[in-house]
C-alpha cells in the first residue's frame, strides 16, 4: 500500500517551479488584508536544517476505516493519513486496485510538507504507467509567497505537466499581478520548465504575452535572460539595457550586456567570472563602436584577479583602462563617477605573517578626466617593494622596520629610483589606567636620479638620514553618573603627543609622490605632516588633546563622545612643497570633534577647526540622523572647508501609510550657488509589488552642465524587478537607505 500513494508527492517539486526564483522571505500578508491562504494542516517544522530523504523513510497509514471485502481492492475511508518523515497526506477516501496497480480517492486531497502545501479536488494514478493526476489544484509555499492554481496536474516519472496554471505572490483573490500560461511542462531531471501561451498581468489586465518561456525549476545556474533595465536621460536618451547570462561551466560563466542608447547607439557590455581551488576573477567592459555623439568608439576594460600562493602569500591585480578622458562624465549615472579624475591599475604579490608584512606591486594611472592636464598624473610605479616587521623583546620593548623601494616612471617627466628605511625602538609602558610610549626611530631616504632631474651642482645620488623621536602619553579617568533616573559612566582622557624631528634642507629632492595631509583629528597625533617619503616634516611640538565619553552603565553604548585638541609648535616648521599653504608661527588649528547619540533612532556628528591665526573657521561638518515610524529617515548635513567648498545635503524617506513613501535628496553648493544633485519620487508598495518613480538632475560633467533623468522600476516580488535599478541610486543618495528603510 505504501508505493503507489506516494506517487503523489514528487509533484511538489513541479509545482515549485515558478517560486525558485524569488528570495527566501518569511510569510506576511500584512499589506494584503483577508487574504484567501491556504491554512497549515500541520505545524512546521522548527528545525531549519532539512529532514533526510523521504524515500529513505518508512510511511505510516492510517484510516478509521479499512475494507478488504473485494478481492483486488482495498477501501481505506475516514480521515486517512500517510505521513514520511515531514510529508503528510490526507484523504476522505482512498481506494486501490491491487491488479492494475491503480488507485483514486474520493473527497480533496490535502498535501503538506516542509516548502509546500496545497488542495487538490481528487487525484487518481496508474503505478504501472508511473503517473499521477491531481484535478482543480490550489497551492501555497510555507517560506514563500508564492501560490497558485492549476487545473489539472499530471506526473510522469519525473514529467509534469499543468494545465491553466497561474503563480503570483500576491493572495489569491487580490491578484495585482500574476503570471498565467496555458501548459507548462517540467522536467525535474533537467531541472527545467517550459510555459507556452503565458502572459503577465498586472491587476487583471496582460501587460506581457509570450508564446513560449523557458526557466529553471532548482538552484542550478542556467543560461538565460536576467531583468532588463529601462531608463532615460537628456545625454543619452532612451535607454535599454538586456542582461543575458552563459552558464559556461561549474566555475566560470559570462553575462552579456547590450545597452541601447537612442541618443547614441549600441554599447556592447559583459562580464566574465572564474573560480579555481585558488583563484578568483572578474573581467569586465563595455565598448560603443561610433558614439553618435562624438563619432569614436567608447569603451572600458576592468579586471580584477586574486590567487592564494600559500597561507602567507598572494597575488592580486586590479587593471582598468578607459577609452577617453568624458567616458565616465558620460556614461557614469552620479557626480561620484563623474569626478572620477584619475584610474588605478596595480598588480602585485602580498605576503604576510606574524609580526612581518610585504609586497612587491606595480602601480600605472590613466587620466579619466578632462582637468587633469596631461602630464601632471602621478608617477608609476614600476615596481614597489614594500617590507614591515616588529617583534616584541619584553613587556616594555619593541623593534621594528618599515622599508620601501620604488622606481619611479612617466611619460613625459624623468624619474628615479627611491629606497626609504625607518628602523625604530618603542617602549610601550602603561597600566589599566595610563600608557606612555616613547619611540626613537632613524630615516634614512636615498635617491638614484635620471639626468634631467638632477640639479645643477647637484648630485644624482641625494640622500636624506635624521632621528624622529616621540613620546605617546595618555591616562583614563572615570566616574559614575546618573542623570533623570538612569546610570551611566563618564571618562575623562587626556593624551599628550611629542614629537621632535630635526631640520634638513630637503629643496634639492625630487617630489614624487609626496603632498601634505588633510589635517584632522588624526593629524594630531601623525609623526609627519607629508604623505609619501620625498619629504620628512621637522617638527618640535607637542599635541594636548582631551577626550571624554558618556556611556550607559546597562549596555555600554556610547550616547557621547567628544574630544578637542591642538598642535603647539617649539619651533615654526620649516619643511615644505611648492604650492602648500604656510603654516602657523605657533601652532596648528584647534580641533574639536563630538558625537551624540540620544537614544537608538537620533544622532548627530561635529567636526570643527578654528585657526587662531587668522581667527577664522578652516573647516565645519555637521551630520544628523533621525529615524522615526517604520522606515521613516532624515540626514541632514553641512560641510565647509574654507576656500574650497560649502555644502549642504538633505535626504530623506517619508512614509505616508503602509503602502506610500516618499524619497527624496538636495544637494546645494552653497559656494558656487548651485544645485549638485537634487532627487525626488515615490514608491508604493504592497505585499506582492511595488512601484518607484523618481526623478533627478544632476551635475554629471566638470564645466556644471547638469543632466536629468527619469526612472521606473516595477518590482514583482519573488520574480524581480523591471526598469531602472532604483535601489542603488537610492544607496548613493541617501545615506543608510538599505539598512534602516527598506
Amino acid at each position: 500500500m505504501r508505493r503507489p500513494v506516494l506517487r503523489l508527492l514528487p509533484f511538489c517539486l513541479a509545482l515549485a517551479c515558478a517560486a525558485r526564483a524569488q528570495e527566501v522571505a518569511p510569510p506576511t500578508w500584512d499589506l494584503c488584508p483577508a487574504p484567501d491562504a491556504i491554512p497549515l494542516f500541520r505545524p512546521l517544522p522548527t528545525d531549519p536544517a532539512p529532514a533526510a530523504d523521504p524515500a529513505t523513510l518508512p510511511t505510516d497509514l492510517s484510516a478509521e476505516n479499512l475494507d478488504v471485502s473485494k478481492q483486488e481492492v482495498t477501501v481505506l475511508s475516514g480521515k486517512v493519513e500517510l505521513l514520511r518523515g515531514e510529508q503528510w497526506l490526507g484523504t476522505d477516501k482512498l481506494t486501490y486496485f491491487s491488479d492494475s496497480e491503480r488507485f483514486s480517492t474520493e473527497g480533496p486531497v490535502q498535501y503538506q510538507d516542509r516548502g509546500l502545501r496545497f488542495i487538490a479536488e481528487k487525484a487518481e494514478g496508474d503505478q504501472k504507467a508511473n503517473t499521477v493526476r491531481l484535478d482543480k489544484v490550489q497551492y501555497q509555499f510555507n517560506t514563500q509567497l508564492g501560490n497558485g492554481t492549476a487545473d489539472t496536474l499530471t506526473m510522469q516519472g519525473d514529467l509534469g505537466r499543468l494545465d491553466n496554471g497561474t503563480y503570483s505572490t500576491c493572495p489569491p483573490g487580490q491578484r495585482q499581478w500574476e503570471f498565467r500560461a496555458a501548459r507548462i511542462d517540467v522536467d525535474q531531471e533537467e531541472g527545467m520548465g517550459t510555459a507556452r501561451n503565458a502572459t503577465l498581468r498586472l491587476g487583471g489586465v496582460p501587460v506581457m504575452w509570450l508564446p513560449y518561456l523557458r526557466f529553471p525549476t532548482d538552484d542550478r545556474r542556467r543560461t538565460g535572460l536576467l531583468s532588463p533595465t529601462i531608463g532615460h536621460d537628456d545625454r543619452n536618451g532612451f535607454e535599454y539595457e538586456q542582461p543575458i547570462y552563459l552558464n559556461l561551466a561549474p566555475n566560470y560563466d559570462a553575462t552579456l550586456k547590450p545597452r541601447w542608447m537612442s541618443e547614441r547607439g549600441l554599447m556592447l557590455g559583459g562580464e566574465f567570472r572564474y573560480l579555481t581551488a585558488r583563484s578568483r576573477g572578474v573581467l569586465d567592459g563595455t565598448w560603443l563602436p561610433d558614439d553618435d555623439v562624438t563619432g569614436r568608439d567608447r569603451g572600458l576594460v576592468s579586471y580584477q584577479h586574486f590567487t592564494a600562493i600559500s597561507p602567507q602569500w598572494f597575488a592580486s591585480a586590479n587593471l582598468n583602462h578607459v577609452s577617453d578622458d568624458r567616458y565616465f562624465e558620460d556614461f557614469g549615472d552620479s557626480l561620484a563617477n563623474a569626478t572620477v579624475s584619475l584610474l588605478a591599475s596595480d598588480a602585485g604579490i602580498y605576503g604576510r605573517g606574524l609580526g612581518w608584512t610585504a609586497s612587491l606591486v606595480a602601480q600605472d594611472w590613466q587620466i579619466a578626466n578632462p582637468i587633469v592636464v596631461p602630464g601632471t598624473e602621478p608617477y608609476r610605479r614600476l615596481p614597489t617593494a614594500q617590507a614591515q616587521w616588529n617583534r616584541p623583546f619584553a613587556d616594555w620593548l619593541e623593534l621594528g622596520i618599515a622599508a620601501e623601494a620604488v622606481r619611479f616612471e612617466h611619460e613625459s617627466l624623468d624619474g628615479g629610483s627611491r629606497v626609504d628605511l625607518r628602523p625604530y625602538l618603542r617602549l610601550p609602558f602603561g597600566g589599566a589606567a595610563w600608557f606612555a610610549t616613547p619611540e626613537l626611530a632613524w630615516r634614512y631616504t636615498a635617491y638614484s636620479l635620471d639626468d634631467a632631474l638632477v640639479p645643477a651642482g647637484g648630485s644624482d645620488s641625494p640622500s636624506r638620514s635624521l632621528p624622529i623621536m616621540s613620546l605617546d602619553a595618555g591616562a583614563f579617568f572615570e566616574r559614575e553618573l546618573n542623570w533623570r533616573g538612569g546610570k551611566f559612566l563618564q571618562t575623562l582622557e587626556p593624551r599628550l603627543y611629542y614629537l621632535n624631528v630635526p631640520y634638513r634642507d630637503q629643496d634639492e629632492l625630487p617630489l614624487f609622490d609626496t603632498q601634505p595631509l588633510t589635517f584632522s583629528w588624526p593629524g594630531l597625533f601623525r609623526d609627519n605632516r607629508f604623505g609619501g617619503a620625498d619629504r620628512q616634516g621637522d617638527a618640535d611640538q607637542v599635541t594636548l588633546a582631551l577626550s571624554s565619553r558618556i556611556l550607559s552603565a546597562n549596555d555600554g553604548r556610547e550616547i557621547l563622545s567628544a574630544g578637542i585638541g591642538r598642535v603647539h609648535y617649539f619651533d615654526a616648521p620649516r619643511v615644505t612643497v611648492p604650492g602648500a599653504p604656510p603654516l602657523s608661527d605657533d601652532g596648528s588649528a584647534w580641533v574639536a570633534e563630538a558625537s551624540l547619540a540620544l537614544g537608538e533612532r537620533w544622532s548627530l556628528g561635529l567636526a570643527q577647526q578654528w585657526d587662531p591665526d587668522t581667527e577664522r573657521t578652516t573647516l565645519s561638518a555637521v551630520r544628523s540622523q533621525w529615524r522615526f515610524g517604520q522606515g521613516g529617515l532624515l540626514n541632514a548635513a553641512y560641510r565647509y572647508r574654507a576656500d574650497l567648498l560649502e555644502q549642504t545635503d538633505l535626504s530623506f524617506v517619508l512614509p505616508l501609510n503602509d503602502r506610500w513613501r516618499l524619497m527624496g535628496r538636495w544637494n546645494y553648493s552653497l559656494r558656487d550657488d548651485q544645485t549638485l544633485e537634487a532627487l525626488g519620487g515615490f514608491e508604493w508598495r504592497s505585499c506582492c509589488v511595488a512601484l518607484r518613480v523618481l526623478g533627478r538632475r544632476y551635475i554629471r560633467e566638470f564645466g556644471g552642465d547638469s543632466t536629468t533623468g527619469i526612472y521606473l522600476e516595477l518590482e514583482l516580488n519573488g520574480v524581480g524587478g523591471l526598469g531602472r535599478n532604483t535601489a542603488r541610486l537610492l544607496d548613493d543618495a541617501i545615506l543608510d537607505y538599505s539598512r534602516y528603510s527598506r
